[in-house]
């Protein structure tokens, strides 16, 4: 496979066994093995939508980074930057908003659930509860996937809708200014069932009930035994499908291992047995991580040396979009 991939995490809280299995492994992945360019951006701008103090997104951000760095990411093939350190992102921002008509944006998924919501069937009442973050959020996205000229956006299919409106504002562009922004498509992965948190619920910083990602292993040991299971004996034969306990287990064990977990759910398995396992295979998997990750936090000034390389490489690649952008629209190039 060879595309140039964009991708992206808002730095808006503790990073959990969820994120990491759900979003950050799998997108890890795709970056690795594809044999273009790859684009990670920590979308520090598009977090102020519910992070409002300035040091816990500055440390957000820097856990991010470290999270990212800790997994091994190949600099060299990957472009890693913060969003909030290009400038052109938003002037782009500003010019697809020109071009934006309000019925898209009043179509978007997040805009939609927020006003349905709201219980009062007033429209003054429900934009109270609306920001302009919020509402403006799809077209920010379009800016970051359209500056850098991506062809392919991993996303979920949840995720869907904000690829389909960056290719609809890049056509718009193209249409009305001639042929400037490549049109994306997104690249649909797999679908896989969210984790359970402690409670059984999706695992959630709303729901607190998450299981840190980079726990110490005596905090990681004690969140797994707090995961909910039912009340079978140990000799009762216990079905792996529908055990949210199994799901963490299978998340991180290798096919054999899992394989043999199955045949002692068929058998019989106690829960403390089946937790230990589960704590074990994760903490094999996660404590070169955490090693990484410590090391990485403990050297702030290397995480941003670090994202400032990436972001001078991310820069020249903005600014020869920017060039044409701003050419086509009419404003002058003040290097030109």
């Amino acid at each position: 496979m060879s595309f140039r991939l964009l991708t992206g995490i808002k730095p808006t809280g503790t990073l959990h066994l969820g994120n990491y299995v759900g979003a950050m492994r799998p997108s890890f992945s795709l970056m690795q093995n594809n044999e273009g360019e790859g684009f990670l951006f920590i979308a520090d701008g598009h977090a102020l939508t519910s992070v409002q103090k300035g040091d816990t997104l500055r440390k957000q951000t820097l856990e991010i980074a470290a999270a990212w760095l800790a997994m091994g990411l190949d600099l060299d093939r990957v472009v890693f930057y913060r969003q909030s350190q290009l400038p052109a992102v938003f002037e782009l921002f500003w010019i697809l908003s020109c071009l934006c008509p309000k019925g898209l944006m009043n179509r978007a998924h997040a805009y939609k659930a927020m006003t349905q919501s709201v219980t009062s069937q007033k429209a003054q009442e429900i934009d109270q509860h609306v920001g302009m973050g919020l509402y403006n959020y799809p077209i920010l996205m379009a800016a970051d996937i359209l500056l850098f000229r991506a062809d392919r956006v991993p996303v979920g299919s949840d995720q869907k809708q904000h690829v389909e409106i960056a290719r609809d504002l890049a056509q718009k562009m193209n249409q009305t200014y001639g042929d400037i922004l490549r049109v994306p498509s997104p690249f649909i992965q797999e679908d896989r069932p969210p984790l359970a948190g402690l409670d059984g619920r999706k695992m959630s910083k709303s729901y607190d009930n998450i299981i840190p990602l980079f726990s110490a292993p005596d905090v990681l040991r004690k969140g797994v035994f707090k995961m909910k299971t039912d009340s079978r004996r140990p000799e009762e034969p216990k079905d792996p499908e529908t055990c949210s306990l199994f799901a963490l287990f299978q998340s991180f064990a290798s096919a054999p291992a899992i394989q043999d977990m199955k045949k002692r759910y068929a058998n019989g398995i106690g829960w403390a047995d089946m937790k230990e396992a589960t704590f074990q295979v994760i903490n094999e998997t996660l404590s070169p991580l955490r090693e990484a990750f410590d090391h990485w936090i403990a050297n702030p000034q290397a995480i941003e040396q670090t994202l400032a390389q990436g972001e001078a490489r991310a820069q020249d690649e903005a600014n020869a979009v920017m060039k044409d952008v701003r050419h086509a629209v009419g404003f002058f190039n003040s290097n030109s």
